[in-house]
């Protein structure tokens, strides 16, 4: 057995204490150290797989990115640079064998993560769905090395987070078109996070102050995507942005 499969410290973090712990308990029967988080950084109800080990840095973090504290965590991590923004996704992935997801080398070879992204900091795995293209990018953005079906086979997730722990890739099959579509959507990275805290009801200064920006800024932002998508007003390009899936 690899040293991955046995010593990966896991984190997840996610807003529902029921999934959260369900989480934990389809990890730790796959051997990891787990721990759990309702935030971007107090854990709690957390549990070591061996002794001595309490308080330990996590290796992987496990975040799904439909849940609010999900969203602000890649958000977070997005903000602190781990990743540039794509400019373009190229075919690999989807010639991507389906069942078998994107690892290793042919991960790489797609584009998908950065080359020390996650230096110093626990390697990103990200639950995320197929209609939602902007977590994915938002994920990308943050520098992920594993995304997983969040309606996929549970066994995914345990391959995601061994691959991620020794520093590879993995794409779900399943989520390979939405994330070219996701390269290919009109909006930054940047501009998803802007609209999608507008399209929660944040103001401007809500906005500005969860993500360290000025007002003049996220005003700015704004504008650019309601311009980007052809909209009339920001409630249109929430309106627009909403049915496909980019927010």
């Amino acid at each position: 057995m690899s040293r991955a499969q046995t010593t990966a410290r896991v984190q997840v973090i996610h807003s529902s204490g029921v999934l959260r712990s369900a989480l934990v308990a389809l990890l730790e029967r796959e051997r990891f150290q787990v721990t759990s988080a309702s935030g971007f950084s107090r854990a709690s109800s957390g549990t070591t797989g061996a002794p001595g080990t309490p308080g330990a840095p996590a290796t992987v973090t496990v975040v799904d990115g439909s849940c609010p504290v999900g969203a602000a965590h890649l958000e977070r991590r997005s903000l602190q640079g781990s990743a540039k923004e794509p400019t373009h996704a190229t075919p690999a992935l989807a010639a991507a064998r389906p069942g078998l997801g994107l690892a290793g080398a042919g991960a790489e070879r797609a584009g998908i993560g950065l080359a020390g992204a996650n230096r110093g900091r626990a390697a990103l795995v990200v639950l995320a769905g197929a209609e939602h293209p902007g977590v994915l990018r938002l994920a990308y953005a943050a520098g992920a090395l594993g995304l997983v079906d969040r309606d996929g086979p549970a066994n995914h997730l345990a391959t995601a987070i061994r691959l991620a722990a020794g520093g590879g890739r993995y794409v779900d099959d399943g989520l390979a078109m939405s994330l070219l579509r996701a390269m290919d959507m009109p909006l930054s990275p940047r501009e998803v996070r802007v609209l999608s805290r507008a399209a929660q009801g944040d103001s401007v200064a809500e906005i500005a102050r969860g993500l360290c920006l000025s007002h003049g800024t996220v005003r700015n932002y704004i504008a650019s995507a309601t311009r980007k998508v052809g909209a009339r007003n920001r409630v249109d390009a929430i309106r627009i942005s909403r049915a496909a899936g980019w927010v």
